[in-house]
Parts: C-alpha cells; structure tokens; sequence
C-alpha cells in the first residue's frame, strides 16, 4: 500500500527566523543596576576657591596730543626773502626756518650805533668839564653853582650814553629776528606763508607749527564717578594703590608696543561731559601715534585684595545680570549662590562678594548638574577615564553569550 502524501508547509522560512532572536533575547540580560545608577550619576570638575589680589584693571577711550607745540611767529615786520626747511620735517631747536628783508633793521642798528658814539662823546666832554670845575670851585674861581651844574650835566650825558647803548641793543635785536629760529625741536608741518609775503609782528596766523612727538601724551577720560568710586575704595583698604602702566590699542584694533605711565589727574571735572582727564606719557620712536588720533588706554588703578578668581565658565548671570555659581555642598550636592563679579581678569571673573576660602566652584558638567542633585565630583581638568567592557557585557555593539 502506497503512503499517504502529507501537505508541505509553507511558513516553515519564518519559524526558522524566529529561533535566533528568541535565542538573542534569552542571552541578552540587560544592564546591571550598579551599571544604570553610575550613567545617572554626572561628572562634575570643581575648582577650590583660594583669595588672592587681583589688578583693577579700566580701559578708557583716549586721544593723543603733542609732548609739546610751538607756533612759529615772526617778531618784526616784513616781506619773506627765503624759507629755509623742508615742510613735515625734523627741526632742532634753534635752527633758522625764515629769513625776512634786513635792510631797514641794518639801517637803524647803524643809527642808534652813531647815536651811541655821539652820546658817549658828549659825556666825556662832561665829565672833563666837571672835573676841571672841582679845583677851581675849591679855590672859588669859579661858583660853586657852576660847578654843580657842570656835574649835574656829567651826570645827564652818562645817562644818555646807557640810552642809546640800549637803544642799539634793541636795534640789534630786531636785526637778530629778521632770522625766524624754530622755538623747540620737533617735527614741522607745512608752511603757510611763502616767499615774498609780508609779515607783521602782531599778525593772527602763524608762519608754522611745530609738535615735539617724541615722548607723547594721551589724554584718557574717566567719569567723576568711577574715579571717586576709586578713592573710596582706596581710603577703604580694600584697594591698594598701584603705579599706573597703560597700554594702548590703536584705532585698527593692533596693539601698540610701547607702555605709558600715567604722570597726573587733573583737578577739575569737565561740566560738559562729567568726566576727569587723566594724562599718560608714552615713548613714541617710530613716530606711530600722531596728534589727535583716537586709542584706547587700559591701565591698572588699584589692586583689589582678597577677591576670587573663578574660572568664567563656572559663572552665570540672570536676565537682570545677577551673577550665581554652583558650588557642592554636603555630600557632593550642587548648591547654587549668587556672588557679585564686577568684572572680569583675563579668563576669569573677579568675585568681591560671596565665596570663602575651600568653597568648590563647579566648572565642568554645568548642563548635567542640578542643585540638589549627587553627583560626582573631580578636580577641573582631571583626564577622561573609559573603562574596557567587563565580562559579560560584551564589546560595544555586539551580543554576549547565553
């Protein structure tokens, strides 16, 4: 007898799928507890809180000026014969920039020398006629009243002699200023008179100007109020007072390498704009800073004591700008604290108000850390460690065995 012939079954391909994912599943087990509790548990990085002292730095806007200025003036009248420098040139101090027309100070330097010569003969005619008066006046040969009024006239021609000695002086001095000398020494800029204008001696324009450039100042402006924020502070002991260096930084942003001092404040505050000037000196070789240009000055004024420095990642500020750290507390727990930082010191705030010597500002895993939380605390900066797979877990990505 022929076998029956059973029916194949078609769904025997998904039942041979479904054996290893039941087996996968059976020797998978999932992470253990400990596993799960140490992946809830964040990483913090703290820093501990140490005082020290810390450079109160401002930086204020400025504006270069000449060390010093001269204009150049004629002292007498007349017509321009030669200019005897080059325009935005050096100049020493002394050296002949003008020569104006010297005839007519030749001439009266020539009068008042004959004037002089004239007086000086009269006087000796004087004297000798006293003198001869005196033996005869003593013997009353001659009045005595003729014998004082020949001295009296001795006397007049000796004064008219200092006169016209003073009168060619004079003269010679006019002549000397026919030669225009440049007052100090700097540079010069352009000349605005020619040759062949005429000048006078009380003229409005000058002939040129001169600007001594090297050392310079820069006038830098602070407000009454932060200055006397600075005195209180400074009367208060909290800030030590510290020898102003400045630094500048030009108007390309570049900085300039030489450093200034700060040489006085003045002693009244400009009604117009509230503010103080404060005049720094800085050596210009290169001749970089020029009169009038705009800069920007920071200098330390004081050195505040007993402030912190905390990272400024490890700080936070509010929409009213109050500024809060979060520090760990009693068993590893973020607390949070609102401080005061009124400014910032390289990559740090200055914190005046609201830490204490040991307190731990956290600075690293801010986004994980909560307050109130536990976590786990390290030092800032502390390496990354990755622990390998244990047994049992398998490697990432892949499955253990059941």
């Amino acid at each position: 007898m022929l076998s029956p012939i059973l029916p194949v079954r078609r769904n025997l391909p998904g039942v041979a799928l479904l054996l290893p994912l039941a087996l996968l599943a059976g020797c998978g087990g999932g992470p253990s507890p400990d596993a799960r509790r140490a992946k809830r548990t964040p990483t913090v990085g703290y820093v501990v809180m140490k005082p020290t002292t810390a450079a109160q730095t401002t930086e204020l806007t400025g504006r270069v000026t000449a060390y010093e200025t001269s204009q150049v003036r004629p002292q007498v009248s007349g017509l321009i014969l030669r200019r005897m420098f080059t325009e935005g040139a050096l100049v020493r101090q002394g050296q002949t920039l003008y020569e104006i027309d010297p005839s007519l100070f030749v001439a009266a330097a020539n009068q008042a020398r004959a004037n002089l010569q004239a007086a000086q003969a009269q006087a000796e005619a004087a004297r000798v006629q006293a003198e001869r008066f005196k033996p005869l006046a003593e013997i009353q040969a001659v009045s005595a009243q003729d014998y004082t009024n020949a001295v009296a006239s001795a006397r007049q021609s000796a004064a008219l002699v200092a006169q016209a000695r003073a009168a060619l002086q004079t003269a010679q001095v006019n002549l000397r200023f026919t030669r225009v000398p440049a007052p100090i020494s700097g540079r010069i800029g352009r000349s605005l008179f020619t040759q062949g204008a005429l000048v006078t001696a009380n003229q409005a324009d000058p002939l040129a100007l001169i600007q001594r450039l090297d050392p310079i100042f820069v006038d830098i402006q602070q407000s009454s109020g932060d200055l006397l924020a600075l005195r209180r502070a400074l009367a208060s002991g909290g800030v030590l007072p510290t020898k102003a260096r400045v630094t500048l930084k030009l108007e390309d942003g570049t900085d300039y390498g030489e450093t200034g001092e700060v040489e006085f404040t003045e002693v009244t505050v400009d009604p117009a704009t509230g503010t103080v000037t404060l005049r720094a000196r800085f050596a210009n070789p290169r001749g970089i800073l020029l009169p009038g240009m705009f800069v920007r000055a920071q200098f330390a004024q004081g050195v505040a004591t007993g402030v912190f420095l905390v990272p400024q990642q490890g700080l936070t500020r509010d929409a009213k700008g109050n500024a809060t750290v979060l520090l760990l507390g009693p068993g590893n727990k973020p607390v949070e604290r609102a401080v005061v930082a009124p400014r910032t010191q390289g990559a740090y705030w200055v914190v005046t108000q609201g830490l204490k010597a040991g307190d731990r500002v956290i600075t690293e895993g801010l986004l994980a850390a909560k307050p109130g939380m536990a976590v786990k605390a390290v030092p800032a900066g502390s390496p990354q460690r990755i622990k390998p797979p244990t047994k049992g877990q398998g490697a990432p990505g892949g499955g253990g065995r059941g």
